[in-house]
């Protein structure tokens, strides 16, 4: 052809530039690889995040000088009481220490034995022999209607009563007093196995919480008392509650505590340092039942 633009009718002209056009193929595989290292870096990052939440971390002390105390991790044991009274010489000879006391407006007499054996119970009007025991208070009450006593009791391992009218008890078994609030005390069980004793009483303080009584008339009261494992008696010398009673005990730190009989005549007596024995309502003409029982201590 002479130019470039004439053609013949036997010819066609093709239009391009002479060569077949790029394949695509290899863009779409390199735009999905940038996808999938997308979605791999995402899953990546999410995992780690997930690690981070989740790994434990060291918990950061509390700021002391914040508005909230810390809290105490340790059990705080509270330490036994002072003992009351004065410190014996053991080989002395068995007596009653007498304290004196105002609590709350309550006047207390506190009787700690001292150099004694564990109390015993006995029932029966005391004789004279009794009354060389250094200290002697009643113990159970007695019954209006017949004369029994009330409550479960317990003379050296025999079975004399039993009920569970009241929740206080004391038990006396193989020399150790255990002072208690529980109406149903397996120390019952063990006290007649163990000819052992066993009273019912009124309870008045239980761990060191006072005990509501129903009882709301106002007499001498007397208590036998814990109070760190030391025991002894308590008497109000004014006409008290039981609520008010029971409140001077918890005052004074008592742990357990349970009624003994009181009112202005109940029959007792306690032997002091010199040998002097003191009766307790001596002068009160009384009726001696003959299921009269008492605490006493040699």
């Amino acid at each position: 052809m002479a130019k470039m633009n004439e053609i013949r009718d036997d010819e066609f002209r093709v239009i391009g530039q002479g060569h077949s056009p790029q394949p695509k193929q290899p863009q779409e595989q390199t735009r999905r690889g940038k996808q999938v290292a997308l979605v791999s870096f995402a899953i990546v990052l999410l995992l780690g995040l997930a690690i981070w939440y989740f790994w434990p971390k060291e918990k950061t002390p509390p700021d002391n000088d914040g508005i909230f105390d810390p809290v105490p991790t340790k059990l705080v044991i509270k330490p036994a009481p002072k003992p009351l009274g004065k410190t014996v010489d053991s080989l002395q000879t068995a007596f009653v220490e007498k304290l004196d006391t105002t609590i709350n407006d309550v006047v207390l007499s506190i009787y700690i034995p001292h150099n004694t054996q564990a109390p015993v119970l006995t029932v029966g009007a005391p004789d004279k022999e009794t009354r060389k025991a250094i200290m002697a208070f009643q113990a159970a009450d007695i019954r209006a209607d017949n004369r029994e006593i009330l409550g479960s009791f317990i003379l050296k391992g025999r079975i004399l009563a039993q009920g569970k009218s009241k929740d206080g008890f004391c038990a006396i078994i193989n020399g150790k007093v255990t002072v208690g609030v529980e109406e149903n005390s397996s120390m019952f069980e063990e006290a007649a196995e163990r000819n052992g004793y066993f009273f019912r009483q009124y309870s008045l303080v239980k761990n060191g919480v006072l005990e509501e009584s129903e009882i709301k008339n106002k007499t001498m009261r007397k208590a036998l008392c814990d109070r760190g494992g030391q025991i002894f008696v308590a008497v109000s010398e004014t006409d008290e509650s039981m609520h008010d009673f029971a409140q001077a005990l918890v005052d004074l730190g008592v742990d357990n505590a349970i009624y003994l009989v009181g009112s202005h005549s109940a029959f007792g007596w306690y032997r002091d340092e010199i040998g002097e024995q003191t009766y307790f309502c001596v002068d009160v003409h009384r009726k001696s039942y003959r299921n009269e029982n008492y605490i006493v201590w040699f």
